[in-house]
């Protein structure tokens, strides 16, 4: 089985040898998000996420404009916050990007609080699939007229087309029951972050049987972080030299800055921290430590080789079909996984 093997690069400031101590160099610039990136490129890795944040970092859209022609086999998948952007535009800067790049587009659809407002969940949700909705229309090459509660359009599409006419896919995660619904009706990878093997399958279970309600079908990715060494043992050192600097004041800043830091999947990730054993770990080989700094995805997968491959292989026989990973330093951990695991993985990018 194929699997897509994404890298990350670190544009949302979220970078460090020690997690909670901000590194000069390692903060969110071009220089230092574009050697991530080009890094990830000349290793193999399939894709590589542009995560988007307001105060957090640089921006993903103009970060892709810039990075798109010094890759050469990489796909972007840049990471775009409904409600910031009027779609229209968003469509032709996305149609554009994709011919930078000769084809090698994906999105990721944030339905995060944007800056300086706050919605519930149930009309953030609905902007969320009004924005997909007519977004995908126009990178299809189709018309648009919706009277929706947030998106008003009469509108022919954009002359600027994607490469092969269509629209990019669009990945999407959340796991409240608007967020599920939505990325069932309109999304084509559901994204996960961390969880033990037993609550994968159950939410896989569940998204299925939400897809063919609107007689679709959902490919599924998972977003994690890793620490792999030559021996269990390094790795275990590795994380708890990841962790040997942090205060925990500092981290629950961390966690607290980001805008989505109380929604029902950064709860999830408190929730699966607060179940692990007295050393972290969720489950065999998924240490939750990083989340002690992180809102968001906040376990690792932590071990050697065999066990790191032998714990992808698993997700994989659930029906992940697409992988986002990470680890800190970002740079040097997408060395080391190059290294020890990606050839041992038959990937490709998701079509």
């Amino acid at each position: 089985m194929s699997v897509e093997v994404s890298w990350f690069s670190a544009l949302c400031d979220d970078d460090y040898r020690y997690l909670g101590e901000h590194d000069p160099s390692l903060k969110s610039s071009w220089s230092h998000c574009r050697s991530i990136a080009e890094k990830a490129d000349r290793h193999g890795y399939d894709s590589i996420l542009l995560p988007s944040g307001y105060q957090l970092g640089i921006d993903s859209v103009a970060f892709a404009g810039g990075i798109a022609p010094l890759t050469e086999q990489i796909r972007l998948l840049v990471a775009v916050r409904c409600g910031e952007l009027w779609v229209p535009q968003l469509a032709r800067q996305l149609a554009t990007l994709d011919q930078m790049l000769g084809g090698r587009l994906a999105i990721n659809i944030i339905s995060s609080d944007i800056p300086g407002e706050t919605l519930a969940s149930e009309p953030r949700y609905q902007r969320t699939r009004e924005t997909m909705l007519a977004l995908r229309d126009l990178l299809n090459g189709d018309s648009v007229n919706t009277q929706g509660e947030f998106v008003n359009l009469d509108l022919q599409p954009p002359n600027v087309r994607t490469m092969s006419g269509r629209s990019p896919l669009f990945y999407f995660g959340g796991l409240s029951d608007p967020a599920r619904a939505v990325a069932a009706e309109c999304a084509d990878v559901f994204l996960m972050w961390p969880d033990t093997l037993p609550t994968v399958e159950s939410l896989l279970q569940d998204m299925r049987a939400r897809a063919a309600a609107h007689a679709r079908s959902l490919r599924f990715g998972y977003r994690v972080h890793v620490i792999v060494r030559e021996t269990e043992g390094e790795a275990i050192d590795a994380s708890r030299l990841l962790m040997s600097r942090l205060d925990a004041s500092e981290g629950e800043r961390i966690r607290a800055q980001s805008l989505d830091s109380q929604s029902v999947g950064v709860r999830a990730q408190g929730a699966l921290r607060e179940s692990a054993n007295s050393d972290g770990f969720a489950e065999a080989n998924l240490w939750t430590g990083i989340g002690r700094a992180r809102s968001g995805c906040g376990a690792a997968i932590v071990g050697d080789p065999d066990q790191v491959l032998k714990k992808l292989q698993q997700y994989m026989a659930l029906g992940i079909e697409a992988f986002i990973l990470s680890g800190y330093p970002h740079s040097e951990e997408c060395d080391l996984f190059a290294r020890y695991v990606l050839p041992e993985l038959d990937h490709a990018v998701l079509a």
